[in-house]
Parts: structure tokens; sequence; C-alpha cells
């Protein structure tokens, strides 16, 4: 793997830890399907095929930087959404306490 595809993959690990502290179950999930995505282009030698996927990491990066906001649990049972400034000027869809409730 090459320096800048380290690099690419750091970020994602980075932005993961970032967006999904604190919740056990997304940042080990999201690590192994990063590692998969890594993994399964290990041997990808055409440099339009490395930019690409290295623009897809970058992508991807700034998709879970910016547009993710992980909803947390509160004193009265609901669920809270706080965006931080990462996400200003993002598009947030933020789900209903009945698909909250279900996807937990």
């Amino acid at each position: 793997m090459g320096i800048e595809a380290i690099r690419a993959y750091r970020a994602v690990l980075r932005a993961t830890r970032q967006t999904f502290a604190g919740d056990t179950i997304m940042l080990r999930e999201s690590a192994a399907e990063a590692r998969k995505k890594f993994e399964e282009n290990r041997h990808v030698t055409s440099p339009a095929d490395l930019s690409r996927h290295l623009e897809e990491a970058n992508e991807a990066t700034r998709f879970i930087s910016t547009m993710i906001v992980q909803a947390k649990l509160n004193d009265r049972g609901g669920y809270e959404v706080k965006p931080g400034k990462e996400h200003v000027g993002a598009t947030l869809e933020i789900p209903s306490e009945e698909i909250l409730k279900t996807s937990a």
C-alpha cells in the first residue's frame, strides 16, 4: 500500500472515530468496512484506478465528517442530534424517534 493510500486509510479511520465516538458497535463496524474496502483494492496498480480509489476514500472521509451526526439518547428517553461546526452548510436529514428506536 502506497503512502497516499495509508494516509487516506488513516483519514477515514480518524473521521469514523470522531463521528462515532462512544459508539463501540459503529466504531468497530466502520473500521472493518474501511479495512475491507482498502484490502479489496490492495493490488490495484493502474495510476488511473489508484487515483479514482483515493478520491473515493477522500470523499468517504468528507461524507463521514460532514454528513453524519450521531444521535445520542438524552435523560428524557429521547434522542438529540447536535451538529458540530464541521456540519455547517450541510443538509441534514434527521430521522424520527421511531426510526431511531428501531435501529438501536
